[in-house]
């Protein structure tokens, strides 16, 4: 059975060694509205650039923000391009680099210009020199790599054949892990997945597998019986193929076919989405898992990636609210104080188009009053977030006897809750500062107040949302049952 809770706390204690061709991603965005006098081609007005970790080293990065530890081993050249590199993993908590230097050769570059518009590349620009290291600096790697494989609990080779992982280079390592008793996953890139044989699961997508075995490689029928012959031919355990928004799937040497459909996700950008499969897959398997779940974990990842411009990255939290339910979270995800930066889940449901609602109040004791307010709110959005009042704003506001409960008490209760999403706790005695920093399309509260007495009212109506009045149920209010519990009338 799949414990996703159990599987994301042991990932964190696992080392990975990968091994691949490290590259300087740069994005440019901008807008596009005419096409150049001088050439029928579209002009770029750049708004903005990033630079990133590529390649390979976006599996370290990858590695590392789920909470692992990557041993990374490349390859630069005595360049700017590899200068940019070599202090861009030195920041990085949770990569260890080894990095050869090979004056001949320039560091592999590659710069994407993307309109920001349509959210599509429009032109990519390489710098490379993609022929095999040179005898010398091919030693030079893996004088580095194999001492490190102790080190390691599982080896991750990373192939974008641009020199690092020639045949001699793989051999020595597949043959070290072997010895050493150590699981390798290789994300291939040569056709002849012989010169990979030995690892224990190769990855590649549909396309690759395709010319591996040349077969069509269209269901995952026609995958698990041109997976046999290829399995043979490598001598691996397993042979995983990605296929995109038609998920991926698995074939042993035992038979076992395990096919996971991809989840649902608006994609923004395929870039690296392979890393990420590796990386996640990588740290699955080395934490115990089986096949289905670190394929489910894999997926899910692919899921979160893919919604991300560029060459990203996936955190625990973001892949754990890709495979748990709303009503499965841990509340500790949903809670949050008001002045911790939220912004980046906020323009993470922005950029999915997703309607945003807020609600608020003390919510001391938890009654079905407030349970029909705040189902109402969710039916009214995609996301739904309660701002909560602090200890103390709910003593100035309700008297030195309440609350009954602490707000670390009450947050977990709402965030309980399948219609919440998101719990701030704020101190002040309004959500006014909250609404301000939310900006909700739809700010809701019960019918007992008029649209002119909902705070923050006015905010949201100027940004074109709208206030929702909830009928209240009668007979219900915090109040009314402290003062029973406590002995009064009620």
């Amino acid at each position: 059975m799949f414990d996703f809770e159990a599987l994301s706390h042991a990932i964190s204690g696992q080392t990975v060694l990968c091994v691949g061709d490290l590259m300087l991603d740069e994005f440019v965005y901008g807008e596009v509205s005419r096409i150049s006098p001088e050439a029928p081609a579209p002009v770029i007005a750049v708004q903005r650039s990033e630079t990133n970790i590529g390649g390979a080293g976006n599996v370290a990065r990858n590695i590392a923000a789920l909470g692992g530890h990557c041993i990374f081993v490349g390859l630069i050249g005595d360049d700017l391009a590899g200068a940019t590199l070599a202090a861009a993993l030195a920041k990085e908590s949770g990569i260890e680099n080894v990095l050869v230097r090979d004056s001949a050769r320039p560091t592999t570059r590659k710069v994407r210009f993307v309109s920001d518009y349509f959210s599509t590349h429009m032109l990519r620009s390489d710098w490379e020199l993609a022929v095999p290291a040179a005898p010398a600096v091919e030693q030079q790697l893996i004088d580095a790599i194999l001492p490190l494989i102790a080190r390691a609990d599982i080896v991750l080779l990373s192939d974008y054949a641009k020199g690092v992982l020639t045949a001699r280079v793989i051999r020595n390592v597949i043959d070290a892990a072997r010895g050493a008793k150590k699981r390798v996953i290789v994300d291939p890139k040569s056709a002849n997945l012989a010169i990979y044989r030995g690892a224990t699961v190769l990855t590649p997508n549909r396309k690759e597998f395709a010319e591996a075995t040349r077969s069509r490689a269209d269901t995952p029928e026609a995958i698990a019986q041109a997976a046999s012959d290829a399995m043979y031919l490598a001598d691996c355990e397993a042979m995983l193929v990605t296929q995109g928004e038609q998920g991926m799937t698995l074939v042993t040497r035992t038979g076992q076919s395990v096919h996971v459909p991809a989840l649902p996700v608006k994609v923004r950008d395929v870039s690296g989405a392979g890393d990420t499969v590796a990386a996640v897959l990588a740290l699955s398997l080395a934490a115990g898992a089986d096949w289905e779940g670190a394929l489910r974990m894999a997926c899910a990842a692919a899921a979160v990636a893919v919604g991300k411009t560029g060459t990203a990255t996936v955190s625990p939290s973001e892949l754990r609210r890709k495979i748990l339910p709303h009503a499965s979270l841990a509340a500790e995800d949903k809670i949050v104080l008001a002045g911790d930066d939220i912004g980046a889940r906020l323009s993470e449901w922005r950029r999915e188009n997703l309607r945003v609602g807020f609600t608020n109040g003390c919510f001391d004791i938890l009654h079905p009053g407030h349970v029909k307010v705040l189902t109402a709110a969710r039916r009214a959005c995609d996301r739904l977030v309660v701002g909560l009042n602090s200890d103390a704003s709910v003593r100035r506001l309700k008297g030195a006897d309440r609350p009954v409960q602490d707000a670390g008490a009450r947050a977990e209760v709402l965030a309980a809750l399948e219609a919440v999403d998101l719990v701030a706790i704020f101190e002040e005695d309004t959500p006014i500062n909250l609404i301000t920093k939310v900006r909700p399309s739809v700010l809701v509260k019960g019918g007992d107040y008029t649209r002119e007495q909902v705070v923050g009212h006015e905010i949201v109506e100027a940004a074109g949302g709208e206030v929702l009045l909830v009928d209240i149920l009668p007979g219900h209010s915090t109040t009314s049952l402290v003062d029973r519990a406590r002995g009064g009338k009620g």
